[in-house]
């Protein structure tokens, strides 16, 4: 599975962004997806993830209720609305899957990960 993320920028404190992530090579269908990000210094934490028929979410306490992580199976895609941003949500984000059905917080539990983009939030 190729994973293809976009939509990173530069904005503001209290702007939003939407991540998507594209993915190509595999039944997209059958995986779980995450966001992760990892800014300068620290180490790659978990940010939201999406079961594979999206009737379950998960979200770090950091961004619950800012963060919004959803799927269409038709278009193969994942998405994160990024609402309210603070400048420390300023990190590279990263799509990932996971043929799994329990562990989706940990990124040891993923199978396949994209590229990065990059969030900077400016205050």
């Amino acid at each position: 599975v190729q994973l293809q993320a976009s939509g990173g920028g530069l904005v503001q404190a209290g702007g939003s962004l939407r991540l998507s992530c594209a993915a190509s090579g595999g039944t997209f269908s059958s995986y779980a997806m995450g966001w992760f990000r990892q800014a300068p210094g620290k180490e790659r934490e978990f940010v939201a993830a999406i079961s594979w028929n999206g009737g379950s979410t998960y979200y770090a306490d950091s961004v619950k209720g800012r963060f919004t992580i959803s799927r269409d199976n038709a278009k193969n895609t994942v998405y994160l609305q990024m609402n309210t941003l603070k400048p420390e949500d300023t990190a590279v984000y990263c799509c990932a899957a996971y043929s799994g059905h329990f562990y989706y917080t940990s990124r040891h539990s993923y199978d396949y990960w994209g590229q990065g983009t990059q969030v900077t939030v400016s205050s």
